[in-house]
């Protein structure tokens, strides 16, 4: 994204008509050479290319393969507009110039266990690849060339492409049946990059980490035997996996000693180095990722480079590379711009251009001894040491506070069917009621003020007057749209995770260390470097104001604490089970003060429980769901029977961890849907889920406004799985990044949908 967002900012000018498509490539091509020269700088010797998107990574190997679906490719757009109408979904209307265009963006999910996003390959019946005429890895490398460095591009493998996709709507295609037609397009793209100079390709294969079915994991021995049997015609071929052990598909890397080297990430697991070590063909190379590339905290380096020569005693300094565990997408741009941390806690921490200087004095290091880096060696070792002693991180009280949980403080005081009968006398919801999921449109005055407020421009009093003043106009369109439940819209917040942190002890922030989460949305992960309490009410004063002026339920919105967890950066020197249960317990406080000030719907969201699902089954997966799902429970099991608890989730393979769903013991669930097929609602039937639920109905990442007969046929669907009785009626999020016109036209066609099946249910009763 650059230092300051650069590429947000140009994209999102170019989506408005403020800058031209000359101008949007310009600033990629300056963000290129930039990053790259970062890179150099910092004594990095082998340099990525390719890992640039103006979008989405997968979303460009889409592009690059020519596997738009038809309803995209049909309208001949330019290729860029093509590519964001993909992303987030294109809508126009008919003109002089052309015919109308409204498609709807393609799916959009987690990648791996990350809060990034990936849009979903989504592939057809019959489906063809066919090399775009100017691949982006070609262009990109040359252009790297011709700045004075020689890069090694990146690529998505083939078997991770196809088995991170999916069948279109209508089609019956598995995936992985595609290989053989996808191939050659990479023998033609890999020979492309030779004859472009390329002397070394990184290929990313990172489902290798999961549970694969025998047909994928079969895959992998003919896909890489031909491609690289391609000899001397294509670069030499690093097979990269990142985010998991992959001791468990060991066979599958014994049968890839044709390949150059193997990448695995030993920051997350570094107890597979040895067994795959011993895996390695007697030519092979290995590339250790020591530096982690999804926190923030400073490597030790004592600790990484012991880790790294265990490869060097058994394999020679020459078959052995010092590397990041994944890409640094994952982590903020630089610590240099990090003006006002406390220097005591800034010390503890290494950003994407910290961390490239880290590779450099680890691998010289290895390479020519610790002497030759003992000035960085001594200083590290004074920073670790540091940080494990300070007063900042441990509270007796809190500490003190865990120890007294009891078991019944995770159960609600009854189960489900007297909370529902309690909830719907104290709410009188009619049927398929409708609610949104929490924030309204962040305008642009909202920013500016809340800056004001920040640098002291205006006082506490006036920004409070100002807030108060946005929720009236918020709960006053609630009223006109004819919504069933209400929300404040959260003008107050800048952030889910963020909001609460900045009211809660344990917690530091950055100015400037923002990460993408998706396209050209970014989010600044606040650090959690102690333990944590909470001091005082953190959104019990917005909450009652707008419920003293609303005529129907107000939601009280809280972020949850496997959320608040995995949208941080967390500690790494305590389990992250006992900072959720820290978290829990200051949001349990909150639960019980919304309520004792007349909020009787408070909605806790937990879309990153699936996020924080170990990638494969096992013990480790089954530890990881009792410890958040009773993490979740305790936030909010000490209020009435009369007070509905909602709880929402991103997209998510629901069937992964339904248990955990179902166990978490929310009245109403809503659920990112309307990307998804309705059919991913089975599980709800087939495991006869008792709650309400609320899938959402149109995608709030796209500014494409829904028809009312759009929303009608996802509700129908819908019904072909849900009762009547269970079913909320809501978008698929909160509607922070949305402006207030599409947001108007949106709900009010939701609503009137909601009108329309509430009339004809009640006809047939």
């Amino acid at each position: 994204m650059g230092v300051n967002r650069d590429l947000k900012k140009a994209t999102e000018a170019y989506w408005g008509g403020k800058l031209s498509q000359d101008d949007l490539l310009a600033e990629g091509k300056r963000l290129r050479a930039e990053h790259w020269k970062i890179q150099k700088d910092a004594g990095v010797d082998i340099i990525p290319s390719n890992d640039f998107s103006y979008y989405d990574h997968v979303l460009d190997h889409i592009q690059l393969f020519g596997a738009a679906p038809p309803r995209y490719s049909q309208h001949k757009l330019d290729p860029i507009d093509e590519f964001f109408a993909m992303g987030r979904g294109h809508q126009k209307p008919q003109t002089d110039k052309g015919p109308a265009v409204d498609v709807p963006s393609l799916e959009m999910v987690k990648w791996f266990d990350s809060n990034y996003h990936y849009v979903k390959p989504t592939l057809q019946d019959g489906q063809k690849f066919k090399l775009n005429a100017n691949p982006k890895p070609v262009a990109e490398f040359l252009e790297a060339k011709e700045a004075g460095i020689v890069t090694r591009p990146v690529l998505l493998g083939p078997v991770s492409f196809l088995t991170l996709g999916k069948a279109d709507r209508g089609q019956k295609i598995d995936p992985i049946d595609l290989l053989q037609e996808l191939l050659p397009v990479y023998e033609e793209l890999l020979t492309k990059l030779k004859e472009a100079g390329a002397e070394t390709v990184q290929i990313d294969e990172p489902v290798l980490v999961f549970d694969l079915p025998p047909r994928v994991k079969n895959a992998f021995k003919p896909a890489y035997e031909k491609l690289g049997n391609l000899g001397d015609k294509a670069p030499k071929l690093v097979f990269a996996t990142y985010f998991g052990d992959i001791v468990h598909n060991i066979d599958v890397l014994k049968s890839l000693q044709n390949l150059y080297a193997i990448h695995i990430d030993v920051v997350r697991n570094p107890e597979q180095l040895e067994t795959v070590i011993d895996a390695l063909g007697p030519k092979q190379t290995l590339s250790v990722g020591i530096v982690d590339g999804r926190n923030i905290w400073k490597t030790n380096f004592k600790k990484a480079i012991e880790k790294v020569e265990v490869a060097t005693q058994k394999l020679g300094k020459d078959r052995v590379l010092v590397a990041s565990s994944s890409s640094l997408l994952h982590t903020p741009h630089t610590l240099a711009s990090e003006k006002q941390l406390d220097p005591e806690v800034k010390d503890w921490f290494s950003f994407a251009c910290e961390k490239a200087k880290e590779l450099a004095i680890i691998a010289k290091a290895v390479t020519d001894g610790p002497a030759s880096v003992r000035d960085e060696l001594e200083a590290n070792a004074k920073s670790i040491e540091a940080r494990a002693t300070s007063k900042l991180t441990n509270d007796a009280k809190v500490k003190d506070r865990l120890a007294k949980i009891t078991d019944e403080m995770f159960n609600r005081k009854s189960p489900f069917p007297t909370r529902i009968a309690q909830q719907q006398s104290t709410l009188n919801l009619p049927m398929f009621p409708t609610t949104t999921i929490g924030s309204f449109p962040q305008t642009k005055d909202i920013r500016i003020q809340r800056n004001r407020f920040t640098k002291g421009e205006i006082t506490a009093e006036e920004y409070e007057k100002f807030i108060e003043k946005e929720i009236q106009d918020v709960v006053k369109i609630q009223e006109e749209l004819g919504l069933d439940v209400y929300v404040h819209g959260e003008p107050e917040r800048n952030d889910m995770v963020q909001y609460f942190g900045e009211r809660l002890t344990g917690y530091v922030f950055t100015t400037h260390g923002w990460v993408q989460s998706y396209g050209s949305r970014c989010v600044r992960p606040p650090i959690i470097v102690g333990d944590i309490s909470r001091p005082k009410a953190m959104t019990v004063k917005e909450s009652k104001y707008a419920a003293s002026i609303s005529k129907k339920p107000m939601k009280g919105m809280l972020t949850g604490p496997i959320t608040c967890l995995r949208w941080s950066f967390p500690r790494d020197d305590i389990h992250q089970s006992e900072q959720a249960q820290q978290l829990a317990l200051a949001l349990r406080d909150e639960v019980v003060d919304l309520e004792s000030a007349g909020i009787f719907v408070i909605q806790v969201d937990e879309p990153a429980l699936r996020e924080g699902l170990p990638l494969r089954s096992g013990l480790a997966r089954e530890d990881y769901l009792s410890w958040a799902v009773k993490s979740f429970r305790l936030s909010v099991a000490g209020v009435k029977d009369s007070t509905q608890i909602h709880s929402h989730f991103c997209y998510s393979e629901f069937q992964d961890f339904f248990s955990a769903i179902a166990a978490l013991d929310a009245d109403v669930l809503s659920i990112e849907n309307s990307k998804s097929d309705a059919k991913l609602l089975k599980v709800f039937v087939d495991e006869a889920y008792p709650r309400h639920i609320g899938p959402g109905v149109y995608d709030i990442h796209s500014p494409r406004i829904p028809s009312e007969q759009e929303v009608k046929d996802r509700v129908q669907e819908m019904l072909e799985y849900l009762s009547p009785e269970q079913l909320w009626i809501d978008p698929d999020c909160g509607l922070k990044t949305r402006q207030w016109p599409e947001t108007k036209a949106a709900l009010t066609n939701m609503v009137n949908a909601a009108k329309f099946f509430r009339a004809q249910y009640t006809k047939a009763n």
